[in-house]
């Protein structure tokens, strides 16, 4: 069974907007984040005010959080209840240097509660919050839709897609991939970087496609590794009508 993705949340708050919004949001957003099958890590109300993440002092509480948890930590959600600091959200990244997928996710507001204890203005909010995350050089993932509830099928749509995101990047973090064999001319579309992949934590060791006929040919076909390999073969695949040799 695979281990299950584990995000860490941001919970981005701005004094002058309603604070409530945070509490509510923060409370839903954790519960649509089990009810999908993620872990979680995130500052309570006993840590920052609603849990939320606002002040440079709230940023470091939650570095500090995200830090003793790096090891099981896959990607990051943010989520904006209001219109959020921003500032709080990219230091409290900045200073946690977690290198997970980030993801950003707004509310929408309800034309019929804009007053100054229901407007969320996290529409603005999230332009603000990902232009200081492009300015720190921090990449980021966009939902399909500006603003939606964590509650909505888009969103969880999105969140699944995040998740798997994040288990891609975690598998191939520190991975080493066996490259067989010299491209032939005639295929261009297979050309890659050696020093990108290294440079993304991902390891190339390569071997001579004549070492790996050589490694065959020491091997009698009635060996057990061969037959057990064989026998593998035959239960994944259908081999009716390949000749036994080719086998």
């Amino acid at each position: 069974m695979s281990k299950p993705t584990t995000l860490a949340v941001i919970v981005g708050n701005r004094g002058f907007f309603p604070d409530h919004l945070c509490d509510e949001g923060r409370k839903e957003v954790l519960a649509v984040l089990a009810e999908e099958g993620i872990n979680t890590v995130a500052l309570t109300p006993e840590d920052t005010p609603f849990g939320s993440v606002e002040t440079r002092e709230h940023a470091h509480k939650w570095a500090d959080l995200a830090k003793a948890h790096a090891d099981c930590i896959d990607g990051v959600l943010v989520t904006l209840p209001n219109f959020g600091d921003e500032r709080g959200i990219a230091d409290a990244l900045r200073l946690a240097s977690l290198d997970v997928p980030v993801l950003i996710q707004a509310y929408a507001d309800d034309p019929s509660k804009m007053s100054l204890a229901e407007r969320r203005d996290s529409f603005c909010g999230k332009m603000s919050a990902c232009n200081n995350l492009t300015q720190y050089g921090i990449d980021y993932t966009l939902t399909t839709l500006h603003t939606c509830a964590p509650t909505s099928p888009e969103f969880r749509g999105d969140l699944q897609d995040f998740a798997a995101t994040c288990r891609v990047v975690r598998g191939l973090n520190g991975a080493r991939i066996g490259a067989i064999g010299a491209r032939p001319a005639a295929f261009n579309t297979v050309r890659f970087s050696e020093k990108l992949l290294e440079a993304s934590g991902i390891s190339v060791d390569v071997i001579d496609l004549s070492e790996i006929f050589g490694q065959m040919d020491q091997l009698d076909d009635s060996a057990a590794e061969v037959q057990e390999r064989l026998a593998k073969v035959r239960d994944y695949i259908c081999v009716e009508g390949v000749p036994e040799e080719k086998l």
